[in-house]
């Protein structure tokens, strides 16, 4: 495709979100930027949460995948369901009935400073990591197609889409991403549902045709029940549901996304909606992945040495124009919803849980405010350099190096706020950031050593259950009965 088409539509598509962040951002405070107000329609909230959930990773890793894994992918979203469940009956009452704006302020009220501390800084580093890779997929398409026949290097093109997101999250905040993510889902579902009827077309077969030859294909795999391959079911259902749990039930982005609505009923719904609505949605995508693969297959076009690459080198180079723009549409969107989020975030995590914003009342509300966007901008430079520094080191599937990396950096979050949750006793709260980094080395080792210590058992997305036992254990070592009222 032409690369002027192509940043014509980047332009248009951000001039679009532009838009909604002027209407969103008027007469926005520090509250609007934190909480949206409170006062998000739970409707709006879970449509636009499908968008934050799939982000670019499902919209070209996912499908990519399938020549792989087959569809094993949907097992770990049929165990989303219940960790959803689990966020919307324990973790929300726990958020709205103590108000939180940043959720990591419970390990303060639970445990102490130190824990608090540790609590967000594992979330800063887990979410700065995952943004990267999430924003990294997407862009690097865009340096492939545009900016690379331009001879424009990489880190110029991170730095203007960073700086764009920089832009229109700078005042609104999350009461513009709660808005802007509902265009993002709309334009990503898009782009899937045109691409599987355009294969379909340039197949001649028919879409219930070709949706019988998908079915009957070894891509379409689901159950696998080797216990030593890391896509057993029981694996994926159960790291499904501590995934869902981790990375949106104890994950600021997408908290501090529920708590804008009304109140917990309405937290609720939304959790309940958006959880039901990704299993149709995954599938699609799972589906999309086999066709892509038969309708390769069928026109012998090579496969990419990237799985990742197979949806734009197929959407760009062979299903039409048509495809090629309604794929970049929705890779657009999936940019934008990776990282804007993220970026509102980190910043609020940063601002209250680090500097505690929020309690110093010796500052005026402009001084606050101030510090908030200097913090926004730290962290969009931060990024910026992550996915420079990805771009580098990058030879696998991003799902999977996701996921993984979900495991060791997110596990202390996991084992923290179970202990919290679960248990009464109290802990030597200086002494919670030492197991917290302990936890994820001591998961490394056995996971290195798996396959000699258990009888060649290879761990996958499940370590980050282990690791979360690991820092469970870890903090009962260190505590003791709580004392009696």
């Amino acid at each position: 495709m032409n690369p002027l088409l192509i940043l014509s539509l980047f332009v248009a598509y951000s001039a679009l979100l532009f838009i909604i962040a002027g209407i969103t951002s008027r007469k926005s405070t520090n509250e609007t930027y934190f909480t949206g107000n409170r006062n998000s329609p739970w409707y709006v909230v879970a449509y636009g949460m499908i968008g934050a959930s799939l982000s670019g990773v499902t919209f070209i890793s996912i499908p990519g995948e399938v020549g792989s894994s087959g569809f094993s992918y949907m097992v770990l979203v049929f165990g989303y369901l219940l960790g959803y469940a689990f966020i919307a009956q324990v973790l929300l009452p726990v958020y709205y009935g103590r108000k939180l704006t940043s959720i990591y302020t419970y390990l303060e009220q639970r445990f102490g400073n130190a824990t608090y501390k540790t609590g967000a800084s594992f979330f800063i580093l887990s979410r700065s990591i995952g943004s990267s890779f999430r924003i990294f997929i997407v862009v690097n398409v865009l340096q492939i197609f545009v900016f690379d026949p331009w001879g424009i290097p990489f880190a110029v093109n991170v730095s203007l889409f960073i700086g764009l997101i920089l832009l229109y999250t700078f005042r609104g905040g999350i009461k513009t991403i709660v808005w802007t993510d509902t265009l993002q889902t709309t334009f990503m579902l898009l782009a899937v549902l045109v691409s599987v009827f355009i294969i379909s077309d340039h197949l001649g077969s028919g879409l219930p045709v070709l949706l019988r030859e998908v079915r009957e294909s070894n891509y379409s795999d689901m159950f696998f029940t080797d216990i030593n391959d890391p896509r057993n079911y029981l694996k994926q259902f159960f790291s499904g549901a501590f995934i869902s749990i981790v990375m949106t039930g104890l994950d600021q982005d997408m908290m501090q996304k529920n708590l804008t609505c009304r109140n917990l009923k309405d937290a609720k719904k939304n959790i309940y909606l958006m959880s039901w609505s990704l299993v149709p949605v995954n599938l699609i995508f799972m589906t999309l992945g086999a066709m892509m693969y038969i309708y390769a297959s069928q026109l012998s076009i090579p496969l990419p040495a990237r799985s990742d690459d197979l949806f734009p080198v197929l959407a760009l180079q062979y299903l039409g124009p048509v495809a090629g723009i309604t794929f970049l549409t929705g890779l657009i969107a999936a940019a934008f919803s990776s990282a804007d989020g993220s970026l509102t975030a980190l910043t609020t995590s940063f601002s209250i849980d680090i500097l505690g914003l929020e309690r110093r009342t010796g500052l005026s509300d402009r001084a606050k405010v101030r510090r908030r966007m200097l913090v926004h901008i730290s962290f969009a430079v931060y990024l910026a350099g992550l996915v420079v520094l990805f771009r580098a080191i990058s030879d696998e599937s991003v799902i999977n190096k996701l996921f993984t990396i979900a495991g060791y950096t997110y596990g202390p979050l996991l084992g923290l706020f179970a202990f919290g949750l679960f248990t009464k006793r109290s802990v030597n709260d200086r002494l919670v950031p030492l197991i917290a980094v302990l936890s994820p080395l001591l998961s490394y080792i056995i996971s290195a050593n798996s396959v000699k210590w258990f009888n060649g058992y290879r761990f996958g997305f499940e370590l980050l259950i282990v690791n979360g036992l690991i820092t469970v254990l870890g903090l009962f070592l260190l505590s003791r009965p709580a004392k009696e009222k």
